[in-house]
């Protein structure tokens, strides 16, 4: 069995994604995606360099996502071409997946750390994140995928991180105003930054390349923190958002149970009316 999520009437055209580096641990990469697959979501990836891509395509999923760069950081003048150049050296694996959308983080991670910490935003890493971002869209332009640049908490996951915050990465997408730069807007992180995420929501969409989600605290599957996320599932349906919604979360138990939960809250009940003082822009 390979099923896979189409748009329907209970997720209001909304396709729903898993992140295979966070579920079904103890299984090996192509088995992970092929549960993921079978129970009809579409997959999520990290860094691919680690996996054999015929593999990985030989299990007939759609992937979603996947990490857009390997190397260097968008708003560091001086390895901003690392950037450029490991994001070429990407495209390929993410063309043979189907990939349409790369991820890219505001600055060089390293085990999901800052490479070097500064706690200040600069003039010129705004100008210096600016021009990466246009040359990134450029590139996925001739290749026909989207940079896809994420919002990271500064607080509990990624301190030292500047130019991090949803309204931060927003702001950038916004100014660069490129159709293959998007925002991959994660609530999680927004929800330990700064909150308010229905009006975020409303705020970015015309933005938003994808949706990541997971519960606070944790960082473990819908239903298991404090985010409403049934609420979120509504207002995504009042504002009008047809894409793609991925957990990116670690399974709290059991993995099977996380992927049932993080369809339950996506799948909506309207017996609430919803969408009153939800801002779109």
């Amino acid at each position: 069995m390979n099923a896979k999520v189409t748009p329907n009437q209970d997720t209001a055209g909304i396709r729903l994604a898993v992140c295979a580096e966070m579920v079904f641990l103890d299984l090996p990469m192509e088995e992970r995606i092929r549960r993921i697959s079978a129970a009809g979501f579409d997959v999520e990836l990290w860094d691919t360099r680690k996996h054999d891509i015929e593999q990985l395509v030989a299990t007939g999923a759609t992937f979603s996502s996947m990490t857009g760069y390997s190397a260097g950081s968008v708003i560091d003048s001086d390895t901003s071409h690392d950037v450029l150049r490991t994001a070429a050296e990407l495209i390929p694996s993410a063309l043979q997946l189907g990939v349409s959308r790369m991820v890219i983080h505001p600055a060089e991670l390293i085990d999901g750390q800052a490479a070097r910490p500064a706690y200040r935003a600069t003039g010129q890493m705004w100008l210096a994140g600016l021009r990466t971002l246009e040359k990134l869209g450029e590139l996925g332009a001739e290749h026909g995928v989207t940079f896809t640049l994420e919002n990271l908490n500064t607080i509990a996951d990624h301190p030292g991180i500047p130019l991090a915050r949803a309204k931060d990465t927003l702001a950038m997408v916004e100014a660069v105003s490129h159709p293959n730069v998007k925002m991959m807007l994660d609530l999680y992180h927004a929800q330990i930054g700064e909150g308010n995420l229905i009006d975020l929501l409303g705020r970015a969409l015309p933005h938003i390349g994808e949706i990541q989600v997971a519960d606070v605290p944790g960082r473990c599957e819908p239903g298991t923190g404090e985010i409403n996320y049934p609420a979120i599932a509504r207002a995504l349906d009042a504002i009008g958002y047809e894409g793609t919604v991925g957990m990116e979360a670690w399974a709290e138990s059991d993995s099977e149970l996380a992927l049932a939960r993080f369809r339950e809250a996506f799948t909506l009940r309207h017996s609430v009316p919803f969408g009153a003082g939800i801002s779109t822009g």
